[in-house]
């Protein structure tokens, strides 16, 4: 069996020169001749990256979504239409109508019109609605809901199920994938929305005995206190993964944290870099 795997970011906050970048997230993922893309960015930049890196999105066997938000879901129906053999999983929630509700007031941040036609439209044998963990191929898992332990995490932001903010949207749609490797577990995030830790400690529970080997993703720390900050970094550490590479919600004052505390094990990450 293949033991390589090689993970393209094709949306994000940052770019190398050439590329586009954009408030979004996406990654393609080659494993175990499986190619998988986990999000869709806000839908923009995604086909002209993916181009430019001469990666062919016709080509996708699976798309995951992390969760229903615009950022993360814009280019699905560009994709379902490039690829209309791909299979799509995702969690019941994903199209939930959801909001950020703040001071300067309310705007939508569920999945736009077109990608939720385009979901919505789509031939039921291609689309699995994800209830529990489970393996897409012999080594790349799929979180399933991930349980919120942890007294300092929470979704990292104001978001509600209505516009007025009367109730609170829990995400509960946030999933995340894991490679194992020889090297150890490659566990890659949209925005970890249920938490980092919760999600490491998940992931990390459901492969016991397994090191830690790189954490790739949104951490969606934009908003956190020094004590979720700090509490992150120390159970981060803990875990001792070999690479860290903050991506797209994460916050530079975050990234800057990881950076330092982290020291040689944080890269930022941008388009176009690839980890393997």
């Amino acid at each position: 069996m293949n033991q390589n795997i090689r993970v393209t970011i094709l949306v994000d906050n940052r770019a190398s020169e050439g590329l586009k970048a954009e408030h979004g997230f996406a990654l393609w993922i080659e494993t175990d001749g499986k190619k998988i893309l986990l999000d869709t960015g806000q839908g923009p930049a995604l086909v002209y990256n993916a181009s430019q890196l001469g990666i062919d999105l016709k080509t996708t066997d699976m798309v995951v979504l992390s969760h229903g938000h615009y950022d993360h879901s814009g280019g699905l129906a560009e994709v379902l239409a490039l690829a209309p053999g791909a299979r799509v999983l995702a969690h019941a929630g994903v199209t939930r109508e959801r909001f950020s509700v703040g001071p300067e007031g309310s705007r939508r941040i569920g999945m736009p019109p077109e990608s939720l036609a385009a979901f919505e439209a789509m031939q039921p044998e291609r689309l699995y609605f994800v209830k529990a963990s489970l393996y897409l191929s012999d080594r790349v898992g799929l979180t399933g809901p991930i349980p919120r332990l942890t007294d300092f995490e929470d979704t990292g932001g104001p978001f509600f199920l209505d516009e007025q903010g009367k109730t609170a949207d829990p995400i509960e749609d946030d999933l995340a994938i894991w490679v194992r490797t020889p090297g150890g577990l490659v566990v890659l995030v949209g925005c970890a929305h249920a938490g980092l830790i919760n999600t490491l400690n998940h992931i990390m529970n459901l492969e016991r005995g397994l090191s830690l080997r790189t954490v790739l993703g949104g951490f969606h720390l934009r908003t956190a206190s020094e004590l979720r900050l700090t509490r992150t970094l120390t159970a981060l550490k803990q875990a001792s993964p070999q690479l860290v590479v903050p991506c797209h919600c994460t916050g530079l004052a975050a990234m800057t944290a990881f950076g330092k505390e982290l020291a040689q094990q944080c890269v930022w990450g941008s388009v176009g870099e690839v980890r393997v």
